[in-house]
């Protein structure tokens, strides 16, 4: 049988990011939680935990990860028709990018919680890797642009994010006064996400550039239209984060009638529990408002 102290030391390390926040969040010293992880991997007859250069779950642990999320969840229905149990906070670790995170999810997502009680902890992740993080154990669902889903798990179209390139006019008017020729495209400093960000790629690739360009790094939604604005760079930008922007000018549209349209898909472990199920229901229900649908099959 499973020892749960052993597999809750697993998850608090790789949740937390380390043996000593691991340890901090179960309340126990960090040698406490080394020797957990030890015992389990003693047992198991194999490594649970890859410590260098960078701590992760191995094949097995991830296993085991899974096993722990779906779990949790599964007892907190549980706790629903037997209250005497514990204690009944819910909480449920996802994936999100920070696109959607910055636009269309706490509206949609607000009020399920107020009616679930439910305390959410997120994994700001792009939208082209947040299905690894699922896939590792360490969230139970996960906004990606993926539509295969894990083994175990179920997708569901949610629709697409629209991306349009931006920049203020001064900048414009600096790096472009005679359009997106190529030498323009080759000295611009863009804007980029992150380095696992391939959307301006997409984009230089759309418009037949696929040399190096000069870009900044800013893995903030917030932050990437501030630099922006602040005619540091051009970049791809959600549509409904910038209505404001457009109307009073201070961002225009570099390529007008071009965007790229990112799909979004929502994943969930199959076996989740009830609130997991209901907050599936929830995002189909109320993205149509926020996305644009997919298009149905003929």
């Amino acid at each position: 049988m499973l020892d749960y102290k052993l597999l809750q030391a697993l998850a608090a390390v790789i949740d937390q990011s380390g043996f000593e926040r691991g340890a901090k969040h179960l309340g126990l010293t960090q040698s406490a939680v080394s020797q957990r992880i030890k015992l389990l991997e003693a047992r198991l007859g194999q490594p649970v935990l890859i410590r260098t250069p960078k701590l992760a779950p191995t094949t097995l642990g991830r296993r085991l990860l899974n096993h722990v999320q779906q779990v949790r969840l599964l007892e907190h229905d549980l706790l629903d028709q037997i209250p005497a149990l514990g204690e009944r906070e819910q909480r449920l670790r996802l994936a999100i990018n920070a696109d959607s995170l910055a636009t269309w999810w706490s509206p949609v997502t607000g009020l399920f919680c107020q009616q679930h009680d439910v305390l959410l902890d997120l994994v700001v992740e792009d939208q082209d890797v947040a299905l690894k993080r699922m896939r590792d154990g360490e969230v139970a669902g996960c906004i990606c642009a993926t539509p295969r889903p894990i083994q175990g798990a179920r997708q569901h179209p949610l629709g697409y994010m629209r991306y349009r390139a931006l920049a203020s006019p001064d900048y414009v008017a600096r790096h472009f006064p005679h359009g997106l020729t190529h030498d323009a495209l080759r000295e611009a400093p863009a804007i980029v996400f992150g380095p696992d960000d391939r959307l301006q790629h997409r984009y230089l690739e759309m418009r037949g550039f696929r040399e190096p360009f000069p870009h900044h790094l800013c893995p903030s939604s917030e932050g990437f239209i501030q630099l922006a604005e602040a005619g540091m760079g051009y970049g791809l930008i959600p549509e409904r984060q910038v209505t404001r922007e457009l109307a009073g000018g201070s961002l225009v549209d570099l390529d007008p009638g071009c965007c790229i349209d990112v799909p979004l898909y929502w994943h969930h472990w199959r076996h989740g529990g009830q609130v997991l199920e209901a907050l599936t229901d929830h995002l189909l229900a109320q993205c149509r408002h926020w996305l644009i649908p997919f298009a149905t099959p003929a």
